[in-house]
């Protein structure tokens, strides 16, 4: 059976798996065009391009760690009282 949390998790997933390939793709496309384009390579709109993918990527952080934390909450567990490193 198929939790709704199971959905969100795989979801969000694929979504930064999504992300860091828009990054690669976009430093890829960059160095291929500025290797031809050279002096006429538009810097500012790459580093603009670059800036919104971040904002992308501290969103899915967010809602990451927002899941996290219902699911901890919907376990009966508190998020803040949770360690990582305790597996073992």
């Amino acid at each position: 059976m198929k939790t709704v949390e199971s959905e969100a998790r795989k979801a969000l997933n694929r979504f930064r798996r999504a992300i860091e390939k828009a990054e690669t793709e976009l430093r890829s496309l960059e160095g291929a065009l500025r290797h031809a384009e050279q002096t006429e390579f538009p810097v500012e709109s790459y580093e603009a391009a670059e800036a919104s993918l971040r904002v992308v990527v501290n969103f899915s952080d967010e809602e990451g760690e927002r899941l996290r934390e219902k699911i901890l909450y919907a376990g009966g567990l508190e998020p803040g009282r949770v360690r990582r490193d305790q597996c073992t």
